[in-house]
């Protein structure tokens, strides 16, 4: 450049000795002009730049000169200073003209503007009055035009460097200028107003303004400028496809001009249009808008009066009419919003011409697609709404090779939620023709994916929700190529394989990112695949239910949820569709189940929600219930335990705010009653069902579950018919009525529903144990509770619930001062348990323990304890054990009377292995009452012989001992008896009453001598002896073998 500005130099050299340039006119201008254009030719390379760093430098020397600066000081601050002094002294008439002649006016607007607000307006004065002074020609309206209207484009201003420089200098001089008040320089002029300066001069300059184009362009500017200044209030609601047709038919006229079709073009048309919608930069001081409005008119009037507003070709309207009609328009917009100057004479002037009323642009159907690529391409204003905009267009996409590249070129201004919308709708679409090269499809596929990758989470989630609202398979929800398919289930493949085999629930959940990214990714594509490999994954692989269900939560877009478009059910179920197909396609094995169940209770978990939104889960209760429980909760369920865990799953959820409100619409009572009808199927259980197509209840879990399930959903419908039992009063009733045909104790667990409306019934013949108040108790006369079955009945009681079986104990008529009432109750009782045993659940049996260790503590319940496995009673005391002692010698005696010949025949060889379940339970419960009572702790030898002498007073060690053998034996005993004799869960308690044994001689060395420890293993040995499975026989032998005392 320094190269370049020494011509540039000597070319104002030699101009000044054609005349001085410090002097000139404008008449001179022509004279001394054509060295310095001919040296800017000269190194027209640098264009604008070079142009720009010229008006700088030579405004720069003016100002310098105006301020009196001295060289001494500029020659060390300014740094344009090689610049400046390189030129002859100028004046401002050769400034102005060198901006004019050399089309700088954008240049020297941006200038203009990095001058403070009172310098702007001097310098405009200045320009003004260069403009006015004679000879006034048309160029010089033309320029003031220009300048004025470059003004109004200059909008957000960004300095480059030499503008900043600019700045800076023009700082330095106004401040070197107010040190000296004498030589003061007039750069800081009384404040005024740039809009009233322009104004007034476009009034002044009226009468050499006669040419048609120079009209309009008058007219164009100054009526724009009126409606900035005076009439823009909001910003205005002007959509990006509005701005493209004013575009197009922008381009379309100056294409008429031989102007390419460019990205100049358009910057430019860009810049107008920001100057005709938007507000000016300039605020009006001392112009009033009335003033404003009077000058147009009456400049217009006069151009009216001689007839020098009329357009003769209609059809190929110039630009600056254009302009003056969008400013037009917006002014009497404007005059109809605020009720302003709406009779003005502005408007019956301009109104009725016919360049006003009708369109005069025909715009080609390229030339908008054309403009919106380019603004896009190069990243021009507003190009992320014009990205949107070219993405909804279907006609523009054509998915050929130019297509296709130019998004893959353009991918950053389309990293936005609703123009990825569009054009994945307009993609999709085009695809259903079936007209799109499979190498095309495939490419354009992954540009979008791509696009989509770089989405935020919160955007890919709307863009998933509004792709469901598409098609739930996304961009192969029409027919394609099995390429194009092969290679998308290769990528889903791929994507789960890198989740799967990252760990499953532990490294790929600290990577849980990087995982809901790539299925993100596969969701974009085809949701409905995405969902199925994810339900796939979660039932197939141990674990990945977990991880699964994490990135689910995190794509709360795939749940249809964040769509209120009625379009969104398909997506809304497509979750449930998949996992349905899998139920009904797939024979899963329990462990795969378990799983399911568990990915579905995680999906129901609400997810911590942003701030200000209510957390909510991936599926909500209400749709798992409605989906995978009513349809298929029935007698004749083929898989009754997975409906029970969903539903039971669906009611324990940790935050149930809500839960009434979703319940109440699952059908409850209808479901209430299919529950309680499946509970009284299992009272039957063990008996053999007629029915071949009944599917019974086949364990205990399941009963457990089926029992938990029902009560908590009474509980939760019970809580809602308390609150407003006006509106459920029917149901209510309808389901008392229903529940008639089932056993009577369906009602007792349907109690938490009831409430207090209905009275506790009870077979009749409990009135005959237990004295129950009338008001709230009535009897059922039932044909299977005849008489003598009040203790079967009462023990039924003491199995629903807790504070059941305290009104039980409470209220039991019972002379317990007559020992043969006591004696016939307590025979009672052991009858009345065996009917009651093998329909308990281990839930309900525990509470029936409960219930016969009350009555034993009581003395009500009389067990005599016989010696029928000792030789003698030892001298100890007993006393501390007796309950256990009983409760066992009871349990024995009830299995004596089951498996007895009159009874042996009830059970199947299920129903055995249940009670010998049960009865093993009951053991297990005496294990632990015994080590509550003796706790056997491995303390350090050193402290064992401290507390030894201590121990051997206190512990009651020779008593568990005693009773442990006891129980020992019963347990064999029953073991024996039996159908089968194999009872896995009695043969676990015999170990475990072996092991507490040894613990017990272990810890207490004492408790047994050498040979009372080879007595018990011979004892022990004998017993076992009876037992009929060979295997479990060997095991219990070879435990006792190892019962010796330490003492020996």
């Amino acid at each position: 450049m320094n190269k370049d500005f020494a011509v540039i130099q000597g070319a104002f050299l030699s101009a000044n000795q054609i005349s001085p340039l410090s002097s000139a006119q404008k008449a001179d201008w022509d004279k001394v002009c054509r060295p310095i254009l001919n040296a800017l030719g000269e190194i027209d390379r640098h264009g604008d730049d070079a142009r720009k760093t010229l008006v700088c430098a030579a405004w720069l020397k003016l100002l310098g000169a105006e301020a009196e600066e001295n060289i001494e000081v500029a020659w060390k601050e300014s740094q344009f200073f090689a610049l400046q002094n390189g030129l002859p002294e100028l004046n401002r008439t050769v400034l102005l003209e060198l901006v004019r002649s050399t089309a700088s006016i954008n240049a020297y607007a941006r200038l203009l503007l990095c001058l403070s607000p009172s310098q702007l307006c001097s310098e405009v004065e200045k320009l003004v009055r260069h403009v006015s002074g004679s000879p006034v020609r048309g160029e010089d309206v033309k320029f003031f035009l220009d300048v004025w209207w470059e003004l109004w484009k200059c909008k957000d201003l960004r300095k480059d460097r030499t503008e900043e420089m600019f700045t800076r200098e023009v700082a330095r001089l106004s401040s070197s200028a107010s040190q000296q008040p004498a030589k003061r320089l007039k750069l800081d002029a009384p404040d005024s107003d740039v809009v009233h300066i322009l104004f007034l001069a476009f009034r002044n300059l009226r009468d050499q303004i006669r040419e048609h184009n120079l009209i309009f362009e008058a007219l164009s500017v100054s009526i724009n400028a009126l409606y900035t200044a005076f009439l823009f209030a909001d910003e205005p609601v002007i959509s990006t496809r509005e701005k493209l047709e004013m575009l197009s038919e922008i381009a379309t006229i100056r294409g008429k001009r031989n102007e390419k079709l460019g990205p100049e073009m358009i910057v430019d048309a860009l810049k107008d249009l920001n100057a005709v919608q938007g507000l000016c930069g300039f605020e009006p001081r001392q112009l009033k808008f009335e003033e404003a409005l009077q000058i147009i008119v009456d400049v217009t009037h006069n151009w009216n009066c001689d007839d020098l507003l009329q357009v003769e070709d209609k059809s190929n309207v110039t630009y600056s009419v254009f302009k003056s009609q969008l400013g037009l328009r917006n002014v009497f917009a404007a005059f109809d919003d605020t009720k302003r100057g709406k009779e003005t004479a502005l408007r019956s002037m301009f109104e009725p011409k016919d360049w006003m009323i009708h369109k005069n642009v025909d715009v080609h159907a390229d030339v908008p697609a054309e403009i919106a690529k380019t603004i896009i391409a190069h990243k021009m204003d507003d190009y992320q709404n014009f990205a949107s905009l070219f993405a909804g267009e279907e006609s523009w996409t054509t998915c050929d090779k130019s297509y296709v590249d130019f998004l893959e070129k353009n991918q950053l201004a389309f990293r936005e939620q609703n123009a990825l919308i569009k054009l994945t709708q307009s993609v999709v679409s085009k695809f259903s023709t079936g007209s799109v090269a499979v190498s095309l499809y495939r490419k354009l596929m992954k540009v979008t994916a791509d696009i989509f990758s770089a989405l935020s989470l919160d955007d890919k989630n709307k863009v998933l929700s509004a792709v469901m609202g598409i098609s739930s398979r996304g961009f192969f929800g029409c027919n394609v190529s099995s390429a194009v398919s092969t290679s998308f289930e290769q990528e889903v493949n791929m994507a789960f394989n890198c989740i799967i085999q990252g760990g499953g629930g532990t490294s790929a959940a600290s990577n849980l990112n990087t995982a809901v990214s790539l299925v993100a990714r596969v969701a974009f594509q085809n949701p409905e695949a995405a969902i199925r490999a994810m339900c796939n994954s979660a039932i197939s692989n141990k674990g990945a239910f977990t991880i699964m269900a994490k990135m689910l939560q995190q794509l709360p877009g795939l749940s249809g949820r964040l769509s209120n478009s009625t379009r969104d059910a398909e997506g809304k179920d497509l979750l449930c569709g998949c996992v349905q197909d899998i139920i009904k396609t797939k024979q899963m094995s329990p462990d795969e189940k378990e799983q399911l169940v568990k990915f579905l209770c995680l999906l129901m978990q609400p997810v911590v929600a942003t701030e200000g939104e209510r957390a909510e889960g991936f599926l909500s209760p209400q749709r798992v219930v409605c989906t995978f429980v009513l349809p298929n909760i029935s007698l004749r369920s083929v898989d009754l335990e997975l409906s029970l865990q969903l539903l039971h799953s669906a009611l324990c959820l940790d935050s149930q705010d809500s839960a009434p409100q979703w319940v109440m619409v699952c059908s409850p009572f209808p479901l209430l009653f299919v529950l309680a009808q499946l509970h009284n199927h299992t009272l039957k259980k063990w008996q053999q069902s007629t029915d071949r197509r009944r599917v019974p209840v086949r364990s205990m879990e399941t009963q457990e579950l089926l029992v938990n399930v029902l009560s908590a959903l009474g509980r939760v419908v019970g809580a809602e018919v308390a609150e407003d039992p006006d509106t459920w009063s029917r149901a209510l009733f309808w389901l008392y009525n229903k529940t008639e045909e089932l056993d009577w104790i369906a009602r007792f667990l349907l109690k938490p529903v009831w409430g207090e409306h209905f009275k506790n019934e009870v077979p009749a013949s409990l009135f005959a144990v237990c004295d129950l108040p009338e008001q709230e108790w009535s009897g059922l006369d039932l044909p299977q509770y005849g008489p003598g079955t009040g203790l079967l009945a009462w023990t039924e009681c003491c199995c629903i619930s807790d504070a059941l079986q305290s009104t039980m104990l409470s209220h039991l008529s019972l002379d317990q001062s007559k020992s043969e009432h006591v004696g016939m109750f307590s025979k009672g009782l052991m009858v009345a348990l065996t009917q009651t045993l093998p329909c308990c659940s281990p839930s309900q049996w525990s509470l029936l323990l409960r219930a016969l260790r009350a009555l034993v503590d009581s003395g009500r319940l009389h067990v005599p304890f016989s010696l029928e496995y000792c030789d003698y009673l030892p001298l100890l005391d007993l006393r501390s054990f007796a309950c256990e002692l009983r409760l066992s010698v009871l349990l024995l005696r009830v299995f004596q009377l089951l498996c007895g010949s009159s009874c042996s025949h009830w059970l199947s060889q299920d129903g055995w292995g249940h009670v010998g379940t049960l009865y093993a339970h009951a053991v297990r419960d005496v294990i632990g009452s015994l080590k509550s009572k003796l706790p056997v702790s491995k303390g350090s030898e050193k402290k064992q012989r401290e507390t030894e002498e201590e121990e051997k007073e206190s512990a009651p060690c020779q008593e568990v001992l005693f009773v442990l053998g006891q129980i020992y034996c019963h347990v064999q005993h029953v073991q024996v008896m039996l159908p089968g004799g194999q009872c896995e869960a009695l043969f676990l308690s015999s170990l475990e009453l072996l092991s507490y044994y040894a613990a017990v001689m272990g810890a207490f060395p004492w408790s047994c001598s050498a040979l009372e420890s080879d007595n018990a293993r011979h004892f022990f040995s004998t017993i076992t002896e009876n037992l009929q499975n060979q295997e479990m026989k060997s095991v219990l032998q070879q435990k006792i073998s190892q019962l010796v005392s330490s003492a020996a």
